[in-house]
């Protein structure tokens, strides 16, 4: 089995391939401070506890945008499950050529879910990833990575609210039952919820008329897209799992370990 582990600004996530079905899919707090020991156990006794022996893990591929943790998580996969990992960097086959004008500033994450929407898709698509930024990303059809834009995610804007502003309060990022709030918690809700949808439609749209292309499949991923996905005819497919798919084309790219 392959075990694919996505380190996102917010949360570790955690996605083990049988072939390429996903057995079980988990999340640990990226920002917790933790040993390779206890990357190793953690990570171990969760897979365990959902019937995935430790043993069963062949392989293991890494791409990550917080540096910091990637010493001891690359120690904890070479001393817990005795291989090394594959880890998405510059040079790593992706079946993606980055055209930007600095290749190198894209971040690990935003290349694999490139990968997957183009490998499972099809080109031109519209990568969008709503995560701790949000992000749009356009690959041509021919798997060129044309352009890139970033915006701050919806838990961002929600946290600048409630700790810039003294008199607002922490909320649940959802959608308010209408958008003519009367109180403060809902008005807040309409403004986080339908202002990342006025985004994303706008974005979107002028990406699409700005590169020419035609045909343009719209495919996002992410925490809170789903959310954003169903209450906007501006994206076509929402996949929770494009990331980790995206890590295991990689893997496979790589050829046989």
């Amino acid at each position: 089995m392959l075990l694919a582990i996505d380190v996102g600004n917010t949360n570790i996530t955690l996605g083990v391939f049988d072939g390429e079905k996903i057995v079980g899919t988990f999340r640990l707090n990226t920002g917790i401070a933790r040993t390779s020991d206890e990357y190793g156990i953690v990570i171990g006794d969760i897979m365990e506890l959902n019937k995935i022996p430790r043993d069963s893990i062949k392989n293991v591929i890494i791409a990550s945008v917080v540096p910091a943790v990637m010493h001891s998580l690359t120690s904890a996969v070479v001393k817990y499950f005795h291989t090394k990992p594959i880890i998405v960097e510059a040079g790593i086959k992706t079946g993606i050529r980055v055209v930007t004008e600095n290749p190198k500033q894209i971040g690990a994450d935003r290349i694999v879910d490139a990968a997957a929407a183009y490998h499972i898709y099809g080109g031109p698509v519209l990568v969008l990833d709503f995560g701790t930024a949000t992000t749009y990303d356009l690959v041509d059809a021919d798997g060129a990575f044309v352009s890139g834009v970033t915006a701050p995610g919806i838990r961002i804007s929600a946290k600048a609210l409630w700790e810039d502003a003294a008199k607002l309060p922490e909320i649940e990022i959802k959608k308010p039952k209408s958008i003519l709030a009367k109180e403060t918690i809902s008005s807040m809700q309409a403004g986080l919820v339908y202002g990342q949808i006025g985004q994303t439609e706008y974005i979107v749209k002028n990406m699409i008329k700005e590169s020419g292309y035609e045909n343009v499949k719209v495919v996002a991923t992410g925490g809170l897209g789903g959310m954003i996905a169903k209450e906007t005819d501006c994206i076509d497919i929402y996949d929770p799992d494009l990331t980790l798919k995206g890590m295991r084309f990689i893997f496979e790219k790589q050829g046989e370990r």
